[in-house]
């Protein structure tokens, strides 16, 4: 069994991207400038964009936090979106999610400038990923192709079952993985909760993807044997043995995965650095498309 640590990757990845900003400056040209939008005070929320903020940082990039009382009108909300899509210092930037109840998360979204959309949520860029045309890739599954990319694992041909249906991850993840393309070229059955017979399902997958937020739902006797498996959840788990009275655990029983897999992401370390580096390397694609 082989780790596929999304770390070290996202390391290497801020480190090509640091080099790409060192050469812009060299020859006088603009920093990539990412903004982060984050209203109310849940402590993922927060400590999720902190690493956004902190990977800016370190690869040479401008960052911008605007935060928000989780009691912000909608109004107000939708009017820093628009300043947002008029500045022109900023190259990108996304609005956290979730929000709170009483604002419309379509209409904000829908609000983004899809040219500065560098999370891929906008409709225009979901569109353009169903037609594989040029435009911004859901930093998830964006990440979670990449990271295959460079460990090489073979997709072409293979069955790929996804666990969870989302906007955000599963569905436009399973359509990413059965394009023409490499990563891609997969056969992919995608589940959720109304699915049955989801255990003989799984037991069918080359490559096993898990991201239903319910964790360690994954057990070893629903893996085949040297199959890879993406386990995308991150759940906080009390754990009185840790300082902190908590732990992250994934979708996936990672101890009882671990002995069937032939790869396997960790939780924490796997999908999650992969997503943040997907996002950066999106804020330099915008800039660039936008001619800065």
């Amino acid at each position: 069994m082989q780790r596929l640590n999304g770390k070290e990757t996202a390391l290497q990845i801020r480190k090509e991207l640091q080099e790409k900003v060192l050469i812009r400056k060299e020859l006088g040209k603009k920093t990539p400038h990412l903004a982060a939008v984050l209203v109310g005070s849940d402590g993922g929320s927060l400590s999720y964009v902190t690493a956004k903020v902190k990977a800016c940082e370190e690869i040479g990039f401008d960052s911008t936090l605007i935060r928000f009382d989780e009691n912000v009108s909608e109004d107000t909300l939708l009017a820093k979106v628009i300043e947002l899509n008029e500045d022109q210092n900023i190259d990108g930037f996304i609005v956290q999610l979730p929000l709170p109840h009483h604002i419309n998360e379509t209409k904000i979204t829908d609000t983004i400038s899809p040219n500065k959309d560098v999370d891929g949520f906008h409709p225009m860029n979901l569109g353009n990923m169903m037609l594989n045309l040029p435009g911004f890739l859901p930093a998830t599954p964006a990440g979670i192709i990449e990271l295959m990319r460079r460990y090489e694992i073979e997709t072409s041909g293979k069955h790929c079952v996804i666990i969870g249906r989302s906007n955000i991850v599963g569905t436009p993840l399973s359509m990413m993985l059965s394009r023409n393309s490499n990563p891609g070229n997969c056969t992919v059955t995608l589940t959720h909760s109304r699915t049955k017979n989801l255990k003989e399902l799984c037991l069918q997958a080359d490559i096993l993807i898990a991201a239903i937020g319910r964790p360690e739902f994954v057990s070893a006797d629903m893996i085949k044997e040297g199959a890879v498996i993406i386990d995308v959840g991150t759940t906080r788990v009390d754990d009185a043995s840790r300082e902190r009275g908590w732990r992250l655990v994934g979708d996936v029983n990672f101890k009882d995965a671990s002995s069937k897999a032939s790869y396997i992401t960790p939780v924490p370390g796997g999908v999650g650095p992969m997503t943040i580096a997907s996002l950066m390397m999106n804020t330099l694609k915008a800039m660039e498309l936008n001619g800065k």
